[in-house]
Parts: C-alpha cells; sequence; structure tokens
C-alpha cells in the first residue's frame, strides 16, 4: 500500500491525463455487462462472488459449531445437575428434623417411608433410601425392595463421607448419591442414598434440537438472503468489476488525494515522507523535494516532527505551525499486516479555539455536578453531608464554601420561619480567612444576601462585595476584614427541598479576579439542590433515629432492682447505623431466687424497638408465675408469632421476622441455676479459678418460629462464678464470625479479674467494633451463695398436732438470728400455711425459712392444687386463713414444682 501511495504525482498526472475515449474503450474489455450481475455475483469470479461465498462458508461454521457445542454442554450440564440434587436432597433428608430419631425406633419403615415419598416428589427425584449401616432398606419407592440390600457403594458414607456415583440401575443410568446419618458423637447411625436418572434431568438437548436446528436453518437462510442481496448491492456499485478493474481504480487514488481540504502525510517506518498531498505541503510550507525525504530534514518544528517520526497514536492534537493551529489525527498503517509507518491527517483548527475553551470550561462543570452526586450524601450524618459539599466545591468552583443550617435541622426537625443559623460546615483554599468559625450561632441582618434568599428562596450574586451595603451591614468589622483579605465575590444560594428552607450555602471568590456571573449563579443552583436532597434525607433520618433511640432507651431499665443472689454489671451499646431490639433484665423471684434475660429482636427501626419493649414487659409478667425457663420461652415464642401475623400492618416490609431471648434463674441455696435459650448465643461461665467454658445449653428455635419446645439446662455454679451473658452483636459482625468471636470472649474473660465491671471492660476492650453495626448487650453476674446458716427447714407429718411443733420450732429459729420481734407474725404465716397443707395437700410436707433481705416462709407439699385469696361469709368456718397471710406479708403467692408446689410468704426485716 505504501509502495502504491508512494507513487510521484507525475505517473499520476499521467494516468489522468490519458483521453477518456482511450480508457473506456481500453477497460471496456474487462468489464461485464449488466446482464451477467447475478451470476458474477454468484460464480466468485468478482469481488462481490467472493464475498457471498466466504460469508455463506462462515455463517454455516456458526452453525454447526454452535449445535455441537450446545449438545456438549447440555450433556454435562444435565449429568451435574442430577449429582448436585441428588447429594443436596439426600443432605437434606439425612439432616432433617426427625430422621435420625427414626433409626431407632421400633418399626423406622413406618416413620420413615412417608417422609421420603413426601421429599421424593416434592424434589422431584426418583428415589430416596433410607438404609442402615448394613445396606438394608427402610424406604423405597417400590414397597417390594424394603428390606433388600442397597445396591451401590456404600463404604466412604459408613466412614463419615457423602458419595456421589454414576451407575446403570434398573430404571436406567441414573446418578445417585449416598451420604450418613450421624449421631451427635460423629458416629454413623444410617444412610440415605437419592437418586435420579439422567433422563429425568437431562433431555435438554433432545427438545432444544429441532428448535436450534430450526433456528439455524432459518439464520442460514437468512444470513444467504442477506448476503446475496449484500452481494448484489456491492455488485452494482463496483459496476460489475473484477481485482483487476478494482487496482486500477486504486492506482489512481494519489489523484484524490490531492484535491480534498485536509492535508493527509504518509510517513514511512524508517521516517521518511512517502506522500503529502497539495493541502499538507499548504500547511506545513513543505519544499517541491520533500517526498522521500526524512521528516526531520523538512525544516518542521521540532513537536511536529517528533510527532511524525513517533508513529504514536494522536487524536485532535494541536500543534502550532507558523500563525495556524493544526490538529493532528495520526494512525500506525502497520497493525494489521500492512507495511510499516503511519498515516496523518492535519486540519487548521484556529478559529475552533475560542469554542475548544468553552467546550472545556462546560465539560469541567458537568463533571463537577457528577462528582457531587458521587461525593455528598455518602452517610445519613447532616453535618457531615454539609462537609461534603463544601469538600466538593473547593477550589474547583470556589475558594471558600460555607454552610449555613437552622438548629432544627441539625436535630432532625423542620425550622421555623425567622430562626437564626448555625455555622455547620466550611471549606477554603486556606484555613485563615475572618468567616464565621463552624459552630458559631449566626443572626443575618434582614439586608444581607443571607437574610434574602431564606426570605425569597432565591439565589442571590453579589459580583463585589466591598460595593455590597447590604452585606456590609451585617457585620462592619468583619466584613471589612473579609474584604481585606481577598474575598470579593459572593453566590448566596438557599438549601431548599419543596418550600422547606433548611439554611443557605454561601460560595466565596478571592483568588480569580473575575466576578461570580450568571452562568456560575446556574451552576451553583444545581450544585445546591443536589446537596439539598441529601441533607433533607439525613435530617430525615436523624429524626427517626432520635425517636428510636428515645423508644428504645425508655423501654430499656435504667435501675436494676436490689437483690443479694448476684453482683451485676451491664453495659448496653446501642449500634451507631439504626437502632436495634436488644434488651436485658434482672427480675428478682421468690425464695431469694433472681432472674437474668437477654434478648435480641431481629431487625431495626421503631418496630423493632416497640416490640423488644413488649417482649420485656412479657417477661417481667410470665416470671410473676414462677414458671421454668422453657416454658416461659414458650410463652414468648407464641407472642412474637402473634405479633408477626395479626399485628404488623397489611403490606408494611417492616415485619418483626423473630426475636432471640436467653432467660437463666439462679437459686442462692443451690446455687443452681436453670438456663434455657430460643437461638441465642450460648452463655459463658467463669469459675472461680479463672477457667471459660460455654455451657451446653440446648439451642430451641428463635422466638416467633413456632413448632420445636424447649429446654431447660441445669448448671451447678461455685460461689465467686461470673455468668456471663451477651447478645450476637459483641461476638459477630461483618468482618467476624461467630466462632472467632467467641474464641475472643474466651480469652477476655480468662484474662479479666473476678470484679464485674472489670470483666465489663475487659471484654468490650477486647471485642467492640469500632463501628457497631448491630446493639451490644452484656450482662456480667457474680454468684453468692445462701449459707446454711441463713436457711432452716424441717419435714412436716401430715398431722394436725404437728403445726404446734413448727411453731415452736420457728420461734427457735428466729431468736437464733435474733429475730424475735417477728416471731407471732411468722408463727401466724406458718400456722395458716402448714395446716392447708396439711389439709388440702399430700405429703411430702415440708417447710422451709430463708434469711435474705427479707424473711421467706415456704410451705412445700406434693400436690397441684392451688389455694385462692376469698372473702369468707360470716357464717363460714373456714376461707379467713389466706386473707390473713396477705395481710401481714408483704408479698404472697405459689410456685409450682416437679414435685408438687410451694405457697410463700415475705416480710421485710426491720
Amino acid at each position: 500500500m505504501v509502495g502504491l501511495l508512494g507513487r510521484s504525482r507525475a505517473q499520476s498526472t499521467r494516468r489522468l491525463s490519458t483521453p477518456l475515449h482511450q480508457r473506456g474503450s481500453h477497460e471496456g474489455k474487462h468489464r461485464r455487462g449488466p446482464a451477467a450481475g447475478p451470476r458474477s455475483a454468484l460464480g466468485g469470479r468478482s469481488v462481490a462472488g467472493q464475498v457471498f461465498v466466504l460469508q455463506v462458508v462462515i455463517v454455516l461454521l456458526l452453525v454447526v459449531s454452535a449445535v455441537v457445542a450446545l449438545v456438549l454442554q447440555v450433556g454435562h450440564d444435565s449429568t451435574q445437575e442430577a449429582r448436585n440434587r441428588s447429594l443436596a436432597v439426600a443432605e437434606t433428608f439425612a439432616n432433617a428434623p426427625g430422621t435420625r430419631e427414626a433409626l431407632s425406633a421400633p418399626d423406622p419403615t413406618a416413620v420413615l417411608q412417608p417422609r421420603a415419598e413426601a421429599a421424593r416428589k416434592a424434589s422431584q427425584v426418583d428415589f430416596i433410601v433410607v438404609m442402615n449401616t448394613d445396606g438394608i432398606r427402610y424406604t423405597h419407592p417400590k414397597p417390594d425392595r424394603i428390606g433388600k440390600k442397597f445396591v451401590g457403594t456404600i463404604a466412604p458414607a459408613l466412614a463419615g463421607h457423602p458419595i456421589v456415583e454414576e451407575i446403570n440401575g434398573t430404571i436406567g443410568p441414573l446418578v445417585q448419591a449416598t451420604v450418613p446419618i450421624k449421631a451427635p458423637d460423629g458416629k454413623v447411625v444410617g444412610l440415605v442414598s437419592a437418586g435420579i436418572t439422567t433422563a429425568n434431568v437431562g433431555g435438554v438437548a433432545d427438545r432444544q434440537l429441532p428448535l436450534l436446528l430450526t433456528a439455524a436453518g432459518v439464520a442460514l437462510a437468512l444470513a444467504t438472503a442477506g448476503t446475496a442481496l449484500v452481494s448484489r448491492r456491492l455488485l452494482r456499485q463496483t459496476r460489475g468489476l473484477g481485482p483487476y478493474e478494482m487496482t486500477r481504480m486504486y492506482e489512481h487514488h494519489d489523484a484524490v488525494l490531492h484535491a480534498v481540504r485536509e492535508g493527509v502525510i504518509i510517513v514511512s517506518g524508517e521516517g521518511r515522507l512517502l506522500l503529502a498531498n497539495d493541502e499538507a505541503n499548504r500547511l506545513l510550507d513543505l519544499p517541491h523535494d520533500a517526498e522521500g525525504r526524512h521528516v526531520l530534514e523538512l525544516g518542521l518544528d521540532s513537536d511536529t516532527a517528533d510527532l511524525l517520526t513517533s508513529g504514536r497514536v494522536a487524536t485532535d492534537e494541536v500543534h502550532l505551525v507558523g500563525d495556524q493551529l493544526l490538529a493532528v489525527n495520526q494512525r500506525p498503517t502497520g497493525l494489521r499486516g500492512g507495511p510499516p509507518g503511519s498515516v496523518a491527517t492535519l486540519r487548521d483548527s484556529t478559529e475552533l479555539r475560542a469554542l475548544s475553551g468553552r467546550a472545556d470550561v462546560a465539560r469541567e462543570r458537568l463533571k463537577l455536578l457528577y462528582d457531587a452526586g458521587v461525593g455528598i450524601g455518602t452517610s445519613l450524618d447532616v453535618t457531615r453531608t454539609a462537609q461534603e459539599l463544601a469538600e466538593v466545591a473547593v477550589p474547583r468552583f470556589a475558594d471558600f464554601v460555607t454552610v449555613d443550617l437552622a438548629d432544627a435541622v441539625l436535630n432532625g426537625q423542620e425550622p421555623d420561619a425567622g430562626t437564626g443559623l448555625r455555622r455547620t460546615a466550611s471549606g477554603g483554599i486556606r484555613g485563615d480567612a475572618p468567616l464565621y468559625p463552624v459552630g458559631e450561632h449566626i443572626g443575618f441582618v434582614p439586608t444581607s444576601p443571607q437574610a434574602h434568599s431564606m426570605r425569597t428562596g432565591q439565589a442571590v450574586v453579589e459580583p463585589d462585595l466591598g460595593g455590597a451595603p447590604g452585606w456590609l451591614a451585617q457585620d462592619v468589622q468583619r466584613t471589612a476584614r473579609v474584604v481585606d483579605f481577598g474575598i470579593h465575590s459572593l453566590i448566596t444560594v438557599p438549601l431548599r427541598v419543596g418550600p422547606l428552607v433548611m439554611g443557605v450555602v454561601n460560595f466565596w471568590r478571592s483568588e480569580k479576579q473575575d466576578p461570580f456571573d450568571l452562568e456560575d449563579l446556574a451552576l451553583a443552583e444545581e450544585l445546591v439542590a443536589r446537596a439539598a436532597v441529601s441533607i433533607d434525607n439525613a435530617r430525615r433520618y436523624t429524626r427517626e433515629h432520635t425517636m428510636a433511640v428515645t423508644l428504645q432507651r425508655s423501654l430499656l431499665p435504667r435501675n436494676l432492682p436490689a437483690q443479694s443472689a448476684l453482683d451485676i454489671a451491664y453495659r448496653y451499646l446501642p449500634a451507631q447505623a439504626g437502632v436495634g431490639g436488644d434488651w436485658f433484665d434482672v427480675l428478682p423471684l421468690p425464695g431469694a431466687r433472681v432472674a437474668v434475660v437477654v434478648g435480641d429482636v431481629v431487625g431495626h427501626g421503631l418496630l423493632a424497638a416497640a416490640t423488644m419493649g413488649r417482649l420485656r414487659t412479657a417477661v417481667h409478667n410470665f416470671s410473676a408465675l414462677d414458671l421454668p425457663p422453657d416454658e416461659l420461652l414458650g410463652l414468648l415464642d407464641e407472642l412474637v408469632g402473634r405479633i408477626d401475623q395479626d399485628e404488623v400492618p397489611e403490606g408494611s416490609t417492616a415485619a418483626v421476622t423473630g426475636a432471640t431471648c436467653l432467660y437463666a434463674i439462679y437459686d442462692p441455696a443451690t446455687r443452681r441455676c436453670a438456663v434455657a435459650r430460643a437461638g441465642h448465643p450460648p452463655p459463658a461461665v467463669v469459675r472461680p479459678d479463672g477457667s471459660v467454658e460455654f455451657p451446653e445449653v440446648p439451642a430451641g428455635p428463635p422466638l416467633g418460629l413456632g413448632g420445636l419446645p424447649f429446654e431447660t439446662a441445669e448448671l451447678e455454679l461455685e460461689e465467686g462464678s461470673r455468668l456471663v451473658l451477651y447478645t450476637d452483636g459483641l461476638v459477630e459482625d461483618r468482618e467476624r464470625d461467630i466462632d472467632t468471636g467467641l474464641e475472643l470472649l474466651r480469652t477476655a474473660l480468662a484474662e479479666a479479674d473476678g470484679s464485674p465491671e472489670e470483666t465489663c471492660r475487659a471484654v468490650l476492650d477486647a471485642l467492640l467494633p469500632a463501628r457497631p453495626s448491630d446493639d451490644i448487650a452484656l450482662i456480667v453476674a457474680r454468684t453468692h451463695a445462701l449459707g446454711a446458716d441463713r436457711i432452716a427447714e424441717w419435714e412436716v407429718p401430715s398431722d394436725p398436732a404437728a403445726v404446734g411443733e413448727v411453731r415452736a420450732s420457728v420461734t427457735r429459729q428466729l431468736a437464733e438470728w435474733e429475730l424475735d420481734e417477728m416471731a407471732f407474725t411468722t408463727e401466724l404465716i406458718l400456722s395458716e400455711l402448714v395446716t392447708n397443707a396439711i389439709r388440702y395437700g399430700s405429703e411430702p410436707i415440708r417447710v422451709r425459712v430463708l434469711r435474705d433481705r427479707s424473711l421467706i416462709c415456704e410451705v412445700f407439699d406434693a400436690s397441684s392444687t392451688s389455694p385462692h385469696l376469698r372473702y369468707a361469709a360470716t357464717t363460714d368456718e373456714g376461707g379467713r386463713g389466706l386473707f390473713l397471710v396477705a395481710q401481714l406479708a408483704e408479698r404472697w403467692g405459689t410456685r409450682y414444682t416437679p414435685a408438687g408446689k410451694v405457697i410463700w410468704a415475705e416480710q421485710p426485716l426491720s
């Protein structure tokens, strides 16, 4: 190509000088007539025919490749889908609740066969077989095969590893997966196999192949027709010319090059000028013998010569040549196998210089608006959003930017008209500008631009601050210092969303001598309008967040009740983003016992906080019934289910999807702690010797799911042990899983001393994230034991005469405790309670008296009937005992035990 382009202009001139009638007679020998067009297009002898044949071959190859690729891919996908589905179904059924327990049932087939068939139909596999470790089937789609030996490999599954294999079974080629059923200790107690024939997941190719072939045929026909049309069009455009005629026409191209009004230069790989048309000679003022010489010898300026010899890509690169600005575009010629060198085009762009400058300004302003959309509003903090606006605008638009907002906006409220503003954010190219500092409350005078913007909602531009009396009247001394500092122009734009005006944004100019103009004003308004939406969103979020935090804190306990069983320290840290539903409580129970509860409502916002308050109130009410932990969690589970199903408004997206809870009851008399949990992290126990353990407490489902019971674990705690309860926000976040968090908690507890306060501090120092994404509740309770010298117990025979002996024994015990003044009241209370137990209860009957923060009298019996307080008629012989007890005791009540019930009464110690 370069060789052809390098032919001399004289050669081109000689060709062009040939008479037209001679050229026509000569070229007519090689040109075909119009009647031969179709045959030429399809025969391959013309350029159009060659294009037609090539395109048809390419389309045919693409169609064949697509069919082969589809068949291979579908076959591979079918087998892979069969393997994945069979393994997933087998593992799901093996780990389903009740599968492992059914293997130890008297008739596993009766339990598992219906489940296996239901699961097989739901998962669309061909069989689900449950077998024992010897491979004897318990289930099968065909009942006559139950009890027979399983066909397949089970050795890896017996070793605890799933296996997937492809076999030819009685129902054809299939893929089956066999997985173990493991006991809690890891022992394999059974096997589950699920299988599916490849015909059921395959067959896609068979179904899609006719469609694909039809589509391919249609595509081939359309491509052939389109190619024929293109070839006919190309044939018409080339007038039926063959390669020879095309070559003849190409040899005349240099004549055309000299006629265009754009300079064209072709340079070889060695830097020699091969061709320069007339326009290039004019623009560069080349010598007459320039072609063939090296570019560096042509007298060009160094920048232009370096560009032409470098061969690098250039797009509209402007070079000053003489008094002209030339836009140079250059591309190499050797990118696609051509000869080395480059082609450059030149055009005079002197008149476009001014337009280019204005385009650059417009481009910069569009870039500023784009950056503002990305950089403003990255957080839901009003102050931070205002500061982002200042950072985006300096120094690209203004030298200094200040943002003034109403105090109500900073607190999430709507501002009142006529209130002052507070400087919320500022930014500038220097830090010593004499503008109002951040945090200062500003009352703008009515003549100031800021007051005018606030009043009218319109932006104001002050091109000359030194001659603006309204602005100068704001603060005579400060405004004078501002002018002396060099700030000479101002744009004030109200921060407005609809009719709500939240404040003003001030753009100040000092370095650039030109004042702000109307174009700058339009840009400032657009910039502030985008920021106003983000600031209003942050304001609304601040309001809702404040309401949620206020509600949340009002629902949490403010002071812990007085009790002697536990020394308690706690921490509650709300999340920095959003309000969660974490909560805790300490509840004194009868018999000197104490209940400690911690929970977490799933979700954030007002609904989560309100639900947390309802659950805390429910726990208070349920604890008054003195229920075991598992029964109390069962009642909470029903309550959360009703909240989810019945009390969330229709169409609401903020439904409570459940909650977790851990409830523990500690008895200082026995040093035993009953614990149950519903989807909550397990408690930690720090023994007096410093060892840390996480007791095995059965993990029930989260509250609100229903369907499964809860279990209570009994822990025996030595005196001085620390019971640690917490929510998942302490041990788990986006960057740390729960296992890592539990290990960190174990280490922190082991290193902390015995003080609950110090333990809380050490745990938070070790585990608290830099920016908590969830609420954190932490309770550390150090146990105390009620000594034997503060407990008195007596077995009471079922004989009315034993009441006197009980009174005498209690009187002696109170004398030892130096509580003689309480003897009469205590005797009367115990007489009534013991008499009721003898008359209405059943043996064994036992009396226990505890000296704690109050004097507690307890009467145990084996019946489950509960006495009721009532008013006795004047003719009734009984019914006044419990009324008398209720009048003498501070509190009394009944609690049930697995062996019966306890009637208790408390008297304050004087």
